[in-house]
């Protein structure tokens, strides 16, 4: 067991590290390879504009064209200087600039890597932006619930970039359950059975056993794995029975999640590999006709069938997003914001450069701004029809290519007026908003997102990587339940419990009397 944990879970060992000692020379040289930094040349040449450096995620294959970062430089009277970093390695580029002392003046931060940061924010790393959100007239009116969830000891310390409740659902190739007879599958059985005949069914009329079901990879919150576990009717993180907190992986759901993951992997129905694959390797599957089934953003369809497309003419897709479970539909939730842009000490010196930063931020939420960074430059990205925005399909990869990433640096997007509305939207796109819409119908919440917890913020990361370990472990089939219980113990004693007492005095606190 210890050489296949090694094996499986060697890169989840090294974030942990990452995330508590300086990366070597040698990593450090690796990760600087795999980002692009895009710095306008008048920065070092006496511009008087003020310089903005950020460090974001790139979820496409390009960085955004330098014309169009031009055009982003002269509306709002900034240099700026993105250092684009690969998503998949996004989290150990932040740890080390983190550690290094090296963070730009804006940093991203997933609300998934969160928690390592509140330490230092608590520690002073960053400045306290509540003070100075009503001197901008874009920043003030930012919701007060979204602000509320991102707080820290009840203050603000970040720009929230937002995002739906929920977009979790299941992408299929209808073209695969077409040729079997197949319908969209609507309860656990019935995604089972698509999954089993997408291995086994020859579900592309090749003549050959060259598909499986389900492409995943190694993430079990935006993986498969947790919106699997909400249809199976898992708490989001923690239960509530009795005014107790539960963790999750202690509930019958979890394991029947789990149970359920074995199958697919005893049976071959999913990429064996898939405790190793990253996402780009998982879409890949997809894309090329090795897979058909993708449970994760809903919203992630339309870029799939398109390069698809590409590979295979033919190719055709559709969302579900009601699978119902022994609880009926339950879908996890996380709170509205998927990340928010923090603002480091070290790289900001005075309050007057900090305001400079702030008025960049809120400059992007102004129309003309907002709009090429949604869209792009009109006559070449996309088009007008009235006071509405055209996007026509012959300028979708271009659009994929020269302005998608700068998606990741729009803060609020959702509730922002100043955005144009779509005309004529893609239909699958269409379809999986509308999904996403109805997901609001049945939501599963965290209890704990409003609540503190000391010990979760300086050890959660640390334990997570018990109960990670452990469940692919068993999925793998390298751990019985005794085994899985003795894990869920060790997880108690090596401080979850303390954590489970911390959330249950601020649950009780927060209870009305």
């Amino acid at each position: 067991m210890a050489l296949l944990r090694e094996r499986f879970f060697g890169r989840a060992a090294v974030r942990c590290r990452l995330a508590v000692w300086m990366l070597l020379a040698a990593a450090m040289a690796v990760l600087a390879a795999c980002s692009l930094r895009q710095t306008n040349e008048n920065v070092s040449n006496g511009d008087s504009r003020p310089a903005v450096t950020i460090m974001a995620p790139l979820h496409f294959p390009n960085a955004p064209a330098a014309d169009v970062i031009r055009r982003l430089e002269e509306l709002t009277g900034t240099r700026l200087s993105i250092e684009w970093v690969r998503d998949e390695i996004y989290a150990d580029k932040m740890n080390t600039a983190l550690t290094t002392n090296s963070l730009k003046k804006a940093t991203f931060v997933k609300y998934t890597d969160y928690i390592i940061m509140k330490n230092a924010i608590r520690s002073g790393a960053f400045w306290e932006i509540g003070p100075y959100l009503d001197e901008f007239p874009n920043l003030k009116r930012l919701n007060g619930d979204i602000l509320k969830q991102t707080a820290v000891d009840g203050k603000l310390y970040g720009l929230y970039t937002e995002r739906p409740s929920s977009r979790q659902g299941v992408i299929l190739r209808e073209d695969w359950l077409n040729n079997l007879g197949l319908s969209k599958p609507g309860t656990l059985d019935e995604l089972y059975e698509v999954m089993r005949q997408f291995t086994y069914g020859d579900p592309d009329r090749n003549g050959r056993a060259d598909t499986i079901g389900l492409a995943d990879r190694d993430d079990l919150v935006f993986g498969a794995f947790k919106t699997l576990g909400s249809y199976f009717g898992t708490p989001n993180n923690w239960g509530v029975e009795g005014g107790r907190l539960v963790p999750e992986f202690e509930t019958k759901a979890y394991a029947d999640t789990m149970n359920f993951m074995r199958k697919l992997y005893d049976k071959k129905l999913v990429n064996s590999d898939f405790a190793v694959t990253s996402k780009d390797v998982q879409r890949d599957m997809i894309i090329q006709g090795k897979a058909g089934v993708y449970i994760g953003s809903m919203t992630d369809v339309q870029r799939l069938s398109n390069e698809a497309k590409q590979v295979n003419p033919n190719a055709a897709f559709t969302v579900v997003n009601r699978i119902e479970g022994p609880a009926g539909y339950k879908v996890w939730s996380i709170p509205n914001f998927n990340g928010l842009f923090l603002f480091s000490k070290s790289a900001i010196k005075t309050e007057d450069e900090l305001k400079q930063i702030l008025r960049f931020f809120d400059r992007t939420m102004d129309a003309d701004v907002a709009n090429l960074m949604k869209y792009g430059i009109e006559g070449r990205h996309y088009e007008l029809k009235g006071n509405e925005v055209y996007l026509p399909e012959a300028t979708t990869q271009l659009r994929v290519d020269e302005v998608a990433s700068l998606y990741t640096l729009m803060i609020a997007d959702l509730g922002n007026p100043n955005l144009k509305k779509v005309a004529e939207q893609d239909p699958l796109l269409d379809l999986a908003e509308r999904l996403v819409k109805d997901n609001e119908n049945f939501l599963v919440k965290d209890p704990t997102v409003h609540l503190e917890s000391v010990t979760y913020d300086e050890r959660g990361a640390e334990l997570y990587e018990i109960i990670s370990d452990a469940t692919y472990n068993y999925i793998l089939g390298q751990l019985d339940e005794a085994g899985f219980r003795q894990e869920a113990g060790r997880w108690r004693r090596l401080g979850g419990s303390k954590i489970i007492e911390e959330y249950e005095r601020a649950l009780t606190a927060q209870s009305p009397r």
